[in-house]
């Protein structure tokens, strides 16, 4: 792990040396993840995730039209790799919870209700898992916890994936009930 300086702000920062794919690959391996909401990020982590040979599923909501045809058109396909909300949570070992934030609240308790032992509960930025208080948002303990924020807009995640190039994400453990976490 390196630490680099930021003007003045020391950060350790994991490079793709300490942690390549094929670690990833390793760790991941036996996992199914399902990421819930195809709006800002879900289309980039997913198809990136797709793209490195994860397991990956889709847990949208087809009210949200717009979203639901997105995913169809980026190859998902109904009731193989992209399910309602609830189907893609009953699959999933590590569910991404990448809807709105507005939304996470929403889909909270049916998101709990399926946060079985052992599973994993991924957020790309942190005001709910923060803000419990007003989000309601407060896992069993015998789950994982873990935040992965990329620094850039789902476009961005996905135009540097592509180009080769990645993009900088800041990473947090709250919760680590399975000693896999780390």
């Amino acid at each position: 792990m390196a630490i680099i300086d930021f003007g003045g702000v020391k950060e350790k920062v994991v490079t793709r040396k300490e942690f390549p794919l094929a670690k990833a690959r390793k760790v991941l391996k036996d996992e199914v993840i399902a990421i819930i909401g195809y709006g800002v990020q879900g289309p980039a982590q997913a198809l990136n995730l797709k793209d490195n040979g994860f397991k990956v599923i889709i847990g949208q909501s087809k009210a949200f039209k717009r979203d639901w045809d997105r995913a169809v058109k980026d190859g998902w396909v109904p009731g193989k790799t992209l399910f309602d909300i609830e189907e893609a949570l009953k699959r999933a070992t590590v569910i991404q919870l990448l809807v709105s934030d507005a939304a996470q609240r929403l889909v909270w308790p049916l998101v709990k209700t399926h946060l079985t032992a052992g599973k994993a509960l991924y957020f790309s930025h942190g005001l709910s898992i923060t803000y419990q208080k007003q989000t309601h948002v407060v896992p069993p303990k015998d789950v994982d916890v873990i935040m992965v924020a990329p620094k850039g807009s789902g476009t961005s995640v996905r135009r540097n994936f592509l180009s080769g190039a990645g993009i900088n994400s800041s990473f947090a453990v709250y919760q680590d009930a399975t000693g896999r976490a780390e």
